[in-house]
């Protein structure tokens, strides 16, 4: 058994020990279903407090209406927010020429790539391996916001290493600072008086899927989660000797004593799931992908919710295949658009 495992698996025993790993599966279920809902809320809190020091008590200013423009279906506002207190966050409001009514809400978090320049407007633009899906959202009356993540797009000034580390020594973390701004964004999202707060979706590739599945698990205004592309299992990604393909965003610091992969995605059920990732994606490693789904699947079978969690894997890389796209459209149908 080489070191890595040994660690793993000795960090894993101890936090089980300490009441932190302790699955809390079918046997806390069959126990009381409440019980797993108290659990749950529990495990919510530790694993917030892993981020960071966040400014939870800073109270964000009224956001600034940049620009508007008209676009085919849908029109978009260009907003500038001041979710932290540091620097601004600028944003891109989607809004359907078709809402009638309350419409349903899309929190969508950009990937990463290196690209550092492109942000927020991957939703108009999409990418290489993925159409965009402006479009989507627009046809079907979803009420979309995006942000640039800090280091890109707009925020691009400072580099990913700099802000990591200066982050560090400030007792930050860079993904806490991330996943921070996407829960005010979610804020303001559903301030909106087109937003539907019993129909809100979450949706992220690569960096935006990990982002999309952690969101999900810590905050359950989020109703159904889809990502695309980065069920990353850590024990295997170990294995697989490739934690250098991800960004240094990635790494929070003592996570493995207390979570893995599939005790995060725990947190979600029994709230929607879709997770469609690639067989040949380095990134995701496939015996980590079916591990975390078949932790999931018998969670939501045992509360009658089997359908309700889907996690495959296609014969791709790091891309979206119309095949994946034509599942992901059929999630927004039945899950925020019909539900």
């Amino acid at each position: 058994m080489d070191y890595q495992r040994r660690k793993f698996l000795q960090q894993s025993f101890t936090a089980a020990a300490a009441g932190f790993l302790s699955p809390l599966n079918t046997m806390a279920m069959d126990q009381d279903q409440s019980k797993f809902a108290r659990q749950q809320k529990a495990q919510r809190k530790k694993l917030f407090s892993l981020l960071g020091d966040l400014p939870v008590d800073y109270s964000p200013k009224t956001p600034k209406l940049v620009r508007k423009e008209q676009h085919d279906g849908y029109r978009l506002e260009y907003l500038d927010f001041d979710f932290n207190g540091m620097e601004r966050v600028p944003g891109i409001l989607l809004v359907p020429d078709n809402i009638q009514g309350k419409a349903p809400g899309m929190l969508y978090c950009h990937a990463h790539f290196g690209t550092y320049g492109i942000g927020k407007e991957e939703l108009l633009n999409g990418r290489s391996v993925m159409p965009a899906y402006a479009p989507v959202y627009a046809e079907k009356g979803i009420l979309t916001l995006a942000i640039d993540s800090w280091c890109f797009g707009e925020r691009k000034v400072d580099g990913e290493m700099d802000t990591f580390k200066k982050m560090l020594w400030d007792g930050r973390t860079l993904f806490g600072m991330m996943l921070f701004d996407e829960m005010r964004a979610l804020d303001y999202l559903l301030s909106r008086p087109e937003a539907d707060s019993s129909r809100v979706g979450v949706f992220g590739l690569s960096m935006g899927a990990t982002k999309a599945w952690w969101l999900s698990a810590l905050d359950t205004r989020i109703t159904t989660c889809l990502d695309l592309c980065c069920m990353t299992d850590f024990d295997e990604l170990i294995k697989a000797n490739n934690l250098k393909g991800h960004g240094i965003y990635y790494y929070v610091p003592s996570l493995l004593k207390y979570f893995d992969t599939k005790t995060i995605n725990e947190l979600i059920v029994p709230r929607p799931h879709v997770s469609l990732n690639g067989r040949f994606d380095d990134l995701t490693p496939p015996k980590g992908v079916e591990k975390v789904r078949d932790y999931l699947l018998p969670l939501y079978e045992k509360l009658g919710k089997k359908e309700d969690c889907r996690i495959e894997l296609f014969d791709c890389p790091h891309e979206e295949l119309p095949e994946m796209r034509e599942i992901i459209l059929g999630w927004l149908d039945k899950y925020l658009v019909k539900s």
